[in-house]
């Protein structure tokens, strides 16, 4: 029976990375929810919905707005459990960056063989095929679900730090500025994101099962090094682009697919994550390994200001905090008027 099973087992392939060819049940699913399939997708700037840079903005203001107004009602009121409800969204956008990412490989997979990178970032015909459009969409729509992720914490009354919000609102206007000027290398970012977002959020899903979590600092890790990856694809296709066009003197392998503002979007939004995730990791992680660790022969206070010891929360590489002092005077004196907890919630 075993032998009769494995032998109907599809075999990954070239074109079926997966066994199974992904894109037909994808186009009949999108079908069933909007009327018509993805195959028949088309990204039309100024008709599709979110195409525009009034909605954008709209969005984005509504959004700031929403979020530290939000923070200051939540000043008069208790903090929000919403324990069931985070367990939920995390779950959901873990499995939906999983599909995302799949189908994406399935597209890009036999192009990469086939034709090589420079044809898949800087060919239209490798990276902006119909398939490939209807994916970036639903990344660039998705962003905007994410922005629960702040929802949450004002709710919940945790820190909003400067990078978790600016990162949040800029990344959904990195993915409209990419669209809107049709790059080929959007495919890079996007990817290495959507395997960041899939360890990320199965992350915050078991830490909201009250599952503690060793390797929380590596998922910013992670994060640094996915721009460090997302830059040096930009960065050459930048390059080769503003050379071929306007110094065609100095070497370059022609012109890269998509629009200069893309291309200048792209380069200052993602090196500002690189610098603020890199300061992030210094600012929470070093300094934990300086003061965290209790010093010899402290005793019993020492222990008690490590528990209490919070780390911020940020976009995309949020952390769980640690437990505050139960009053003002707690964190200086190592002592606490109650029992330490410790919060497992982003």
């Amino acid at each position: 029976m075993a032998s009769e099973f494995l032998q109907n087992v599809p075999l990954p392939t070239l074109d079926r990375p997966f066994g199974v060819h992904l894109w037909p049940i994808f186009d009949k699913t999108y079908e069933l929810v909007m009327g018509y399939p993805a195959s028949q997708f088309e990204f039309v700037g100024g008709v599709t919905p979110l195409s525009t840079f009034k909605e954008t903005a709209t969005l984005l203001v509504a959004y700031y707005t929403i979020v530290f107004g939000g923070r200051e009602v939540m000043k008069n009121f208790p903090a929000l459990k919403l324990n069931t409800l985070f367990m939920i969204h995390n779950f959901l956008l873990t499995v939906f960056s999983g599909i995302l990412l799949a189908l994406f490989v399935e597209q890009l997979l036999p192009t990469l063989w086939r034709h090589g990178v420079f044809y898949s970032i800087c060919d239209h015909r490798g990276g902006w095929t119909q398939p490939l459009i209807v994916l970036y969409y639903l990344n660039y729509v998705n962003k905007y679900i994410e922005f629960l992720d702040t929802v949450f914490l004002f709710l919940k009354k945790k820190p909003l730090t400067f990078l978790h919000t600016y990162h949040h609102g800029a990344t959904a206007l990195l993915c409209y500025t990419q669209l809107i000027g049709l790059t080929a290398v959007s495919w890079v970012p996007i990817t290495i994101n959507l395997l960041v977002h899939v360890v990320m959020y199965w992350y915050y899903f078991q830490s909201a099962r009250g599952i503690r979590i060793w390797w929380k600092k590596y998922i910013t890790m992670l994060q640094i090094v996915q721009f460090v990856i997302d830059l040096g694809f930009i960065y050459f296709a930048s390059y080769t682009y503003f050379s071929s066009v306007y110094f065609p003197w100095a070497p370059n392998m022609g012109k890269c697919a998509g629009e200069e503002f893309a291309a200048l979007a792209g380069i200052g939004i993602i090196t500002s994550y690189l610098l603020l995730f890199i300061s992030f990791y210094i600012a929470t992680y070093k300094k934990t390994a300086k003061v965290g660790r209790p010093r010899r022969n402290t005793g019993k206070d020492s222990l008690i200001d490590m528990k209490n010891y919070e780390v911020p929360s940020v976009a995309g590489a949020q952390t769980p905090g640690g437990a505050k002092a139960s009053n003002g005077n707690a964190a200086s004196t190592g002592r606490s008027n109650g029992p330490v907890t410790r919060s497992r919630k982003a």
